[in-house]
């Protein structure tokens, strides 16, 4: 598992990849949980909870670049 430093220092591309990657093995794990015995349960919620974290620093990335590059320019037309 990934900590957050190191999520941090991906580029965007990267994340998403790892994101994607991490959302298909979730998947994996919930279907194989339901079907038959998981040897390592915790896995399910570090899965979540990587998700999560992504998720997290994609969104951080977009307000940052929302708030650098404002879109809605109303204080400098009156």
């Amino acid at each position: 598992m990934a900590k957050v430093a190191e999520l941090r220092d991906m580029s965007t591309e990267q994340l998403e990849a790892t994101l994607k990657e991490t959302t298909e093995h979730f998947f994996r794990l919930r279907l194989q949980a339901q079907t038959e015995r998981l040897d390592a349960p915790s896995e399910l919620r570090k899965s979540r909870r990587l998700i999560a974290r992504i998720k997290t620093i994609r969104n951080e990335r977009q307000r940052a670049a929302a708030r650098a590059n404002p879109t809605n320019q109303t204080s400098e037309q009156e």
